[in-house]
């Protein structure tokens, strides 16, 4: 077996894999198919991708593209292996975000890949960390903004969209208090986009464009503030001010704080003796 895939995070109707692939130029292709909607951004090696919407030589910041039941050949003539963050949507969750992309009408690729495009570089980099640094909770956003960016590039869709509602910016404010009263509870784009009575996409959508962050950009910084202020106010094992925050484990925690505060928490905490 030339291929392995290790699930990183699901959840209804979509879920995302790390494929890793070792054949090389003397391994014969093989045919497979697409049992969803594939939206997969290489992230080491070259290969080759043949499927009914044509052939394409596929390279690292480029963006595979599969619709379901659309049988598919990888080959690696020109070197051996190669590395994909694949996302898979079911047809109800991607008609769901094509239904928000601004512009796009068409449920399906009509092209094999994505080239590497600069716009959709940061985008990929942000995926590719949340890999290595496995936060499996940062995936349901960057699957979806992965998944529409992908849309409205192969459909041609205009990059713009509509200013939100008082309505949405009431959806955003309801979520915004959700985050406030049960942050340090797990709360997937899902359960915050339920409560509002919309979609995930478009949740997403109207909470980055009212509040500047996305959800759970904005549920860290809620979570990191709180824990700032007990690593100030009380002298409980840093640990357990962690946890009861709302992160599962310490060194995510240490990493976190660190990269948001500029200090690791213990450091931080020091500071109060000192000032």
């Amino acid at each position: 077996m030339t291929t392995s895939e290790q699930n990183l995070a699901s959840g209804q109707g979509w879920h995302v894999s790390d494929v890793v692939c070792t054949a090389g130029a003397g391994d014969s292709p093989f045919e497979e198919e697409h049992r969803t909607f594939c939206v997969a951004a290489v992230t080491q090696g070259t290969f080759r991708y043949r499927t009914r919407q044509g052939m394409a030589m596929l390279a690292p910041g480029a963006i595979l593209l599969g619709n379901p039941g659309a049988c598919y050949e990888c080959g690696h003539e020109h070197g051996a292996g190669d590395r994909c963050l694949s996302f898979h949507f079911a047809p109800a969750y991607m008609e769901a975000i094509v239904a928000e992309v601004p512009g796009a009408r068409r449920l399906g690729f009509g092209a094999p890949r994505l080239p590497p495009l600069p716009a959709l570089a940061p985008l990929l980099a942000e995926a590719e960390a949340a890999r290595e640094t496995a936060d499996s909770d940062a995936f349901e956003e960057l699957g979806l903004r992965i998944a529409a960016a992908a849309v409205a590039v192969a459909t041609g869709a205009a990059h713009v969209g509509r200013a939100p509602s008082r309505r949405d910016q009431k959806r955003v404010a309801e979520a915004v208090r959700r985050i406030e009263i049960d942050g340090d509870k797990p709360l997937s784009l899902a359960e915050l986009a339920d409560g509002t009575a919309t979609s995930p996409y478009h949740f997403l959508r109207t909470f980055r464009h009212v509040a500047g962050m996305t959800p759970y950009q904005f549920l860290l910084k809620t979570r990191l503030h709180r824990a700032a202020v007990r690593l100030r106010t009380s002298d409980e094992a840093i640990s357990a001010i962690a946890f009861e925050a709302g992160f599962n484990d310490l060194s995510t925690f240490n990493r976190r704080f660190r990269r948001e505060m500029g200090q690791a928490p213990g450091a931080y905490r020091a500071r109060r003796r000192i000032v």
